[in-house]
């Protein structure tokens, strides 16, 4: 099975920034799309970014259009999401996912994505 392993969250001031990596093994990634879903307490998981696997298409949620930017290093495996202007609404648990098929009309649903890391909190204070 793949393993994901994110990394970089933590406690951050309004208005500050934050990088979260996503490291990935037992795939080859060069062929899959890669993403960041969070939930918040309470919420349901929603969708963050999304990167696809030729590396020139990146979808963003529109509340974190602008802010944040999300890129990938297929000869690491590994998925960042640079986050900038961080606001309190962004506190949440962030995971990063992997999907071998990509669904145009659906790739916000979690339940199209295959293969989820454990999650990092970030929490953003006012």
């Amino acid at each position: 099975q793949v393993q994901l392993v994110e990394s970089g969250g933590g406690l951050v001031q309004a208005g500050g920034s934050l990088r979260l990596s996503c490291a990935a093994s037992g795939r080859t990634f060069s062929n899959t799309d890669m993403g960041w879903f969070r939930q918040a307490p309470g919420k349901e998981r929603e969708f963050v970014a999304a990167a696809r696997r030729n590396g020139g298409t990146t979808y963003y949620a529109d509340s974190v259009k602008g802010r944040f930017t999300i890129s990938r290093d297929n000869a690491k495996n590994t998925v960042f999401l640079q986050m900038n202007s961080l606001k309190p609404e962004d506190t949440a648990v962030y995971y990063c996912a992997v999907t071998p098929t990509w669904w145009y009309d659906n790739y916000r649903d979690h339940r199209r994505w295959d293969y989820w890391g454990q999650g990092t909190q970030v929490t953003v204070s006012s």
